[in-house]
């Protein structure tokens, strides 16, 4: 048996970001362990800064997902003012960017998926500097604002986070479902699942993805690569 922290992360807007080349900003249809990570070290009170915290938090912990309801996307499209980079210049704020004259205006497209319904299942290994039962207290009374994926994708509805102790991750997401106020745009019939390599999952994998969201240096934002499996669990089961 294992303990599982499930919450559900529900929101208008959220995006989970995937690799971003030039001015386009993608989103994949469900979180990245780097932002679930991200938001759990925010609840925690851990900061961005505290490098060995943070890698600490991202070792111990193992991420699935079960995607409720994909939502659908949305692309924004808009443009912005940016100075030129020069040497040794570093702006802290917006404010020193705009500040300087001399601008130059930038296009951007970045991708947001609106209505999206997740429900999330951590683990933690042995000797994790937090138990599931810690953070699940936090996450009811988080330190930092919590987010889903960027600043402008604020949570719309408590995460319900409660510990579940069960033989495997199916049995877990068995007995979870999102709170009946959500039930309007949940998917119907069978749902995918996704989640990584070494856990007791009782799903059999139908694919196996790679992405780059494993958490390695937020101060300098590095991120290293992590399989992924996915396959479906029916909800009348």
């Amino acid at each position: 048996m294992q303990d599982y922290l499930v919450f559900t992360l529900y929101g208008p807007l959220a995006a989970w970001g995937d690799i971003a080349v030039g001015e386009y900003r993608p989103s994949f249809a469900h979180p990245s362990k780097s932002a679930i990570v991200g938001l759990l070290a925010a609840a925690l009170g851990i900061r961005r800064d505290e490098d060995e915290r943070q890698q600490a938090l991202a070792a111990s912990c193992s991420f699935a997902v079960r995607l409720d309801s994909m939502g659908v996307l949305l692309r924004d499209y808009h443009t912005t003012q940016v100075p030129p980079a020069k040497r040794n210049v570093t702006h802290y704020t917006r404010r020193s960017e705009l500040a300087g004259g001399d601008l130059n205006t930038i296009l951007s497209s970045r991708d947001y998926r609106c209505d999206a319904v997740y429900t999330v299942a951590i683990t933690v290994a042995i000797g994790s500097p937090f138990s599931v039962q810690q953070m699940m207290d936090k996450l009811r009374k988080p330190v930092f604002t919590l987010y889903l994926g960027r600043k402008s994708c604020p949570l719309a509805m408590p995460l319900h986070p409660q510990v579940v102790n069960a033989a495997t991750l199916r049995d877990a997401f068995e007995r979870t479902t999102p709170a009946e106020e959500l039930s309007e745009i949940i998917s119907t019939g069978p749902v995918m699942v996704y989640w990584e390599d070494g856990a007791a999952s009782g799903l059999e994998p139908q694919q196996v993805i790679v992405r780059r969201d494993e958490p390695r240096s937020r101060k300098r934002w590095q991120f290293g690569e992590r399989r992924e499996n996915c396959g479906s669990l029916r909800r009348e089961e």
